[in-house]
C-alpha cells in the first residue's frame, strides 16, 4: 500500500467525518494536474486502498476564470488526455468534465462529493484556486482533506513571508534536510491494488457528460473554437501535459542544464529550461527534477554543506549549473509560494511592495517620462524601443519571453507607464493574459521584483526608478548580442507568423 502524504502537508479543509458507506474515494484535481510524483494522488490512493473502496479523479475545467482563452485552455486539455489515458490504464475512472458554458459545471463537485467515502484535493496559495477549493469544502458532506505539493519544502514550514531570496535560502539551508527524505512516490498508481474502477451514476453522466476525446486531444480543433474564451489569445503550439513535460526536462537534464551556470542570459543559447508552464500547471513535479538531477550527479546527503549563510552556490554539493537551477526551481520559485501562502489577500497589490520601494517610488511619481504608452499599445508591440517590441511580440507568439529579456520588458513599462500602480496592473495583465506560465507565484514575484519585492534599494538614485533596480535597453544591447533575436521577432516576422500565436483557431 502507498503511504499517505506528509502530515506537514495535508490540511483538513472540511472537517467532516469520513463515510465508510461512500462509494469511493474522490480526488478533485485542481492544480497537480498530473499522476506521478504528486502527494495528493498518492493519499487518494492510500485512502482508497484503506477503506478498500474504487477512486475516482475528478478533472474538471472551468471557463469563468480570468484570461480564459483556447491557449490555456489547449495546454490543460493536453494534460487532461495524458491523465485520461494513464488513469484508464491503471483501472481508475477519470471524469474529465470541460464546461460547454459559464456555470454548467456547478453542483459537479457536490454531487460526487454525496457519494465519496472522502475527498482529497489540491492546496494551491494563488489564483482563484483558494476560493474555489473553500467554496467545495463548505458543500462537502464528508472530510475533505486539500494536500500541497507544490515544492521541496512544505508552506506549512514557513511561519512568515520572506523579503529576499537570501533570507529564504537560509531557511532552506536550516530545515530543507529532513524533507528531501520524504518525496512523493513515483507512481502512486502503480500496484496500487484498488478495487475495480466504478462507473458514475447515469443522472451525473447526463448532466456532466465527460469530455469528448476529439476535444481533449485537439483532432478536432473546432471543439475548442466552440467554446466561450478568449479567441484572439491562440494555441502557441507547445503542448502541454505530463508527457510533454517529462519528455523537455528529460532533454533540458540532458544538455542545456550543463551550461545554465554559465549562459542563462545569453539569448541565443537557450539554456533555459522552458519548464515553468508546466510546473504552473502541475503537469510536472519539483520532486521529480529534483531527484533527476541528484540522481545524474550520484548526489549522497552528507555532500551538503553545514553552512547555513544562505550562500548561493555550493550548499548542495553539486555541480555549478545544476546548483544554479536548483537555486531557481527552489529559492527563487517557493519564494513566491511563501510569500502568497502568507498573504492571501495582498500579494498582487501594489501596497504589498517593502516600504523603501514603496517611498523611493512615491517620491519620483512626478518625474517626466519621455515616452507614455497606453495598454492596447504596449500589448500591440508599438513602442520605440525594438528591443521591447521584440520581447512583447515573443509573448504575444509563444506565451513566454527569454528570462533575462522578461526582466527588462517589465521595467520599461514601469518607465513608461504615468505612474507606478497603472504599470504593475499593465504587467499584471499582459503576463497573465499571454503568459503560459502567468497567474503563477513564482511569475508575479518576477514582476513584483521588478519593483522591489524581495530586492534591495540601489544606487545611485535616478529618475522614475529612485532607488528600484534598473536596467535599460542600451546597457542590454552592449552585454547581449540580440541580432537574431530581434530578426525573428520583427514586426514582418511576427505578421507573417500571426500575432496571436502559433497555431490560431
Amino acid at each position: 500500500m502507498n503511504p499517505p502524504a506528509p502530515t506537514s502537508r495535508m490540511r483538513i479543509a472540511r472537517d467532516r467525518p469520513v463515510n465508510p458507506g461512500g462509494d469511493f474515494v474522490l480526488y478533485w484535481m485542481v492544480a497537480q494536474r498530473r499522476t506521478r510524483w504528486n502527494f495528493g494522488l498518492q493519499h487518494a490512493v492510500h485512502l482508497a486502498a484503506a477503506l478498500r473502496k474504487p477512486l475516482v479523479v475528478l478533472e474538471a475545467l472551468r471557463l469563468d476564470y480570468r484570461w480564459a482563452s483556447a491557449r490555456l485552455h489547449r495546454f490543460v486539455l493536453d494534460g487532461m488526455a495524458d491523465n485520461a489515458a494513464r488513469l484508464a490504464a491503471a483501472g481508475v475512472t477519470h471524469h474529465a468534465y470541460v464546461e460547454p458554458e459559464k456555470g454548467a459545471g456547478a453542483g459537479l463537485l457536490a454531487a460526487l462529493a454525496d457519494r465519496a467515502a472522502v475527498v482529497v484535493t489540491d492546496d494551491w496559495p494563488s489564483f482563484f484556486v483558494p476560493a474555489m477549493v473553500a467554496a467545495g469544502a463548505a458543500r462537502c458532506p464528508v472530510q475533505m482533506i486539500a494536500v500541497d505539493s507544490n515544492g521541496i519544502l512544505p508552506l506549512s514550514a514557513t511561519d512568515r513571508a520572506y523579503t529576499t531570496a537570501h533570507s529564504f535560502r537560509r531557511h532552506l539551508q536550516k530545515t530543507l534536510l529532513p524533507h528531501l527524505s520524504a518525496f512523493p512516490v513515483e507512481d502512486p498508481l502503480l500496484r496500487a491494488g484498488l478495487p475495480p474502477a466504478r462507473a458514475l451514476p447515469a443522472e451525473v453522466l447526463r448532466r456532466w457528460p465527460c469530455a469528448a476525446p476529439a476535444l481533449l486531444s485537439g483532432t478536432e480543433p473546432t471543439r475548442l473554437a466552440a467554446l466561450p474564451v478568449d479567441k484572439a489569445v491562440a494555441p502557441t503550439g507547445l503542448r502541454g501535459g505530463a508527457v510533454a513535460a517529462e519528455d523537455r526536462a528529460a532533454a533540458f537534464l540532458a544538455g542545456p542544464l550543463h551550461r545554465y551556470a554559465t549562459a542563462r542570459n545569453d539569448v541565443e543559447a537557450e539554456v533555459g529550461s522552458g519548464l515553468s508552464p508546466y510546473l504552473h500547471f502541475g503537469h510536472l513535479s519539483p520532486h521529480q527534477l529534483l531527484s533527476d538531477i541528484l540522481e545524474a550527479e550520484d548526489w549522497q546527503p552528507d555532500r551538503l554543506s553545514d553552512s547555513t549563510a544562505g550562500s548561493r552556490a555550493g550548499w548542495w554539493g553539486l555541480s555549478p549549473s545544476a546548483e544554479a537551477f536548483l537555486d531557481q526551481l527552489i529559492t527563487w520559485r517557493e519564494l513566491g509560494f511563501v510569500f502568497q501562502h502568507h498573504n492571501p489577500d495582498s500579494y498582487e497589490r501594489f501596497d504589498s511592495l517593502p516600504d523603501w520601494a514603496l517611498e523611493t517610488l512615491d517620491a519620483h511619481r512626478g518625474d517626466p517620462r519621455p515616452h507614455r504608452y497606453s495598454l492596447s499599445e504596449l500589448e500591440e508591440a508599438r513602442s520605440h524601443d525594438p528591443i521591447w517590441n521584440a520581447a512583447q511580440r515573443q509573448l504575444l507568439r509563444e506565451g513566454r519571453i527569454h528570462n533575462y529579456l522578461r526582466m527588462l520588458w517589465a521595467k520599461k513599462v514601469l518607465e513608461w507607464s504615468h505612474h507606478p500602480e497603472q504599470a504593475l496592473q499593465v504587467l499584471i495583465e499582459l503576463n497573465n493574459r499571454y503568459a503560459l506560465d502567468g497567474r503563477d507565484p513564482n511569475s508575479t514575484s518576477g514582476i513584483f521584483w521588478c519593483f522591489g519585492r524581495f530586492d534591495r534599494a540601489w544606487g545611485p538614485e535616478r529618475p522614475i526608478f529612485g532607488k528600484i533596480r534598473y536596467m535599460s535597453s542600451d546597457s542590454t544591447r552592449r552585454k547581449l548580442d540580440l541580432t537574431a533575436y530581434l530578426r525573428r521577432y520583427s514586426a514582418e516576422e511576427q505578421a507573417r507568423q500571426g500575432a496571436g500565436g502559433a497555431s490560431p483557431i
